[in-house]
């Protein structure tokens, strides 16, 4: 039967957004379908997503060859977005680690190091005696050292890195469907998506529906993730503190375990009109099963208990902070055993998933979007693209 499309992306975020322009340029008769952003958070009874931000870290340094090459080959895109969509999103502000020394070579730093002289990144290392002197906003242990990723680092904003991907994937013909993907269902010849009460078939489908994947009837089977919340703090700027905290690089404190570290956003302005300097970390222990239980969650100020952990680390860490208001919101991170994004066929020949970020697949998300592309076109992914790592993984 003739089929309304050749592909349709489930999941207008990050990852869909960008399969959906790395495809246009791969092929014709493609449609993205996903909701637009809710006007008012905390009424909202839809889908939402964890891209609704205006600040996420970017960098190539990390303690893993496929991350970090994701996030290198997105990174040396990132000018072009912008220039032939007209959106910027890429503040190239540097990235400091801050740690304890490694202690052997499996450390992540040390692995890092190794990874980013295979990638030709530039890491400079700052001796714990330089490292307070030269990032004064930062008051942590005398003992640490830093590694500063001056270039091909920083930050993006996720909002406007979707919306420039979703422009230039219209303008090369996409068709954007703004509604919520119900169904999707392998008819045989083809496969059928329910979405906003219609109904579209396409010869092939890439799930991209981040936390969501699992939800209503989107795979044939659900991947094995888990949907973990994540709340994070925001302190609102004033003159006095942008005078300290304005030129800082994007910031990674390390603990002694690799999941102790805390992430800082240098100020952004946001869209209330106000200025927040971020952060956040990954210990959150709750989860997620239900889709009312995940949309409770967006609706809410993420955990109380959570904010005020944060809010006395960022104390400790920048002291400069004390007295500016501080307010929390709620955040999804989408988990998988491997610690790799999902991005292979399910089990129909016909639909694929591109799922499971693991709280560091912003910054690296056009090139998860040009992998989901190429699965669909070609139907695996070879080792260059790391498609072993990327194998899904079925509950």
């Amino acid at each position: 039967m003739a089929v309304d499309f050749r592909f349709i992306i489930i999941g207008g975020g990050m990852m869909g957004a960008a399969a959906a322009r790395h495809l246009s340029s791969m092929a014709d008769g493609i449609a993205l379908i996903g909701p637009r952003e809710p006007e008012e958070r905390k009424t909202h009874h839809g889908i939402f997503a964890s891209h609704y931000d205006e600040a996420r870290i970017t960098r190539t340094f990390d303690g893993d060859l496929a991350w970090g090459s994701f996030a290198a080959r997105a990174l040396d895109r990132y000018r072009d977005i912008e220039a032939r969509s007209g959106i910027a999103f890429y503040s190239e502000v540097g990235c400091l680690f801050a740690g304890p020394t490694p202690k052997d070579e499996q450390d992540y730093i040390n692995r890092a190091l190794t990874v980013s002289r295979t990638l030709g990144s530039d890491i400079e290392t700052i001796a714990p005696s330089d490292l307070r002197q030269r990032f004064s906003y930062l008051a942590v242990d005398p003992e640490f050292t830093g590694y500063f990723e001056r270039k091909r680092a920083g930050h993006i904003n996720p909002r406007a890195l979707v919306r420039a991907q979703a422009r230039l994937a219209e303008q090369d013909g996409v068709s954007l469907i703004e509604a919520i993907a119900t169904s999707v269902r392998d008819a045989g010849s083809h496969v059928e998506v329910t979405a906003g009460g219609r109904s579209y078939s396409a010869e092939r489908v890439l799930v991209a529906a981040g936390g969501f994947s699992n939800f209503h009837a989107l795979l044939p089977r659900p991947v094995d993730t888990r949907v973990m919340a994540r709340t994070v703090a925001f302190y609102e700027i004033g003159e006095r503190e942008m005078a300290i905290f304005g030129d800082m690089p994007s910031t990674i404190v390390l603990g002694d375990r690799e999941e102790d570290h805390i992430y800082i956003l240098p100020p952004v302005p946001y869209p209330d009109g106000k200025t927040y300097l971020k952060l956040g970390g990954d210990t959150e222990m709750l989860s997620f099963r239900e889709l009312d239980d995940v949309g409770a969650w967006f609706r809410s100020d993420g955990s109380v208990a959570e904010r005020e952990h944060l809010s006395h680390i960022a104390l400790e860490l920048m002291p400069a902070l004390a007295g500016c208001p501080v307010t929390s919101g709620p955040c999804v991170a989408n988990f998988t055993p491997t610690g790799y994004p999902y991005a292979g066929f399910t089990q129909s020949p016909r639909i694929a998933v591109l799922t499971g970020g693991n709280f560091v697949a912003a910054k690296s998300s056009d090139e998860l979007g040009r992998l989901g592309a190429v699965l669909l076109t070609e139907g695996v992914l070879g080792d260059k693209d790391f498609g072993s790592e990327l194998t899904p993984v079925f509950a």
